[in-house]
């Protein structure tokens, strides 16, 4: 016969346990109560954290998704969109950017990839003659609109006056972001903000150069802005 002094297990649910009595029960307890306390919580938390796993593997196994579970899992949307003139037909995933569609999908690769989070400008294109960051925008959002890339700006074999003005005026370094210097240069000049030198680092501040060839960008955009036609 056991001894009566001697404690015995407690079989109940961890959730019996008042707060006082886990602790005490944790910090004094018999091992083998302490032992089987933990399983039971650490079988609690399994389930907790495998259970959304375990589910959607048993949809794969035997069920098949809806339609818009698919789409949010990423299924690809056929689309068109217009870019340098040109129509291209895609299907992509709807959350892929502009700039990914460009550059991962249509091989137009002059846009760059730089922070990827809208802050530096390399990836500037103009969309309906508006600079934007192709980095923050889904492509989808941009049927049926004229998207122009920095492979679109100069007309042919003829350089724009933007690009012609960056070479004279030594606007570029390493080069990394003219491209979308360039883009955002062109919608500076057609925005009209080109007054001042002053007004000139404000509207393109939002596109950074790490090799800090700021004043020969000023004064390429000085120069393209005198060559353009009024």
């Amino acid at each position: 016969m056991a001894d009566e002094s001697e404690p015995t297990e407690r079989s109940d649910s961890p959730a019996d346990y008042s707060a006082d009595q886990l602790n005490e029960l944790l910090m004094f307890g018999s091992p083998a109560t302490r032992r089987q306390f933990l399983k039971q919580i650490a079988g609690t938390s399994a389930a907790v954290t495998l259970g959304p796993a375990l589910l959607r593997f048993g949809n794969a196994e035997g069920q098949t998704l809806p339609a818009t579970t698919a789409a949010a899992d990423g299924a690809a949307i056929p689309f068109r969109l217009k870019i340098n003139g040109t129509e291209h037909q895609v299907s992509l995933d709807p959350r892929t950017t502009l700039l990914d569609a460009l550059r991962e999908h249509l091989d137009l690769t002059g846009s760059k990839k730089g922070c990827d989070h809208g802050q530096c400008g390399a990836c500037t294109v103009l969309v309906n003659d508006r600079r934007i960051n192709s980095c923050l925008s889904l492509a989808i959002m941009h049927e049926g609109d004229e998207i122009t890339t920095i492979e679109g700006i100069a007309q042919g074999e003829q350089l724009h006056p933007v690009q012609q003005a960056f070479i004279e005026q030594d606007g570029f370094q390493c080069g990394y972001c003219t491209p979308g210097q360039i883009c955002s240069a062109v919608a500076c000049i057609k925005e009209g903000h080109v007054k001042s030198d002053a007004e000139i680092r404000e509207w393109m501040s939002g596109n950074l150069c790490r090799c800090g060839a700021y004043p020969n960008i000023v004064a390429a955009i000085k120069e393209a802005t005198a060559a353009l036609p009024a």
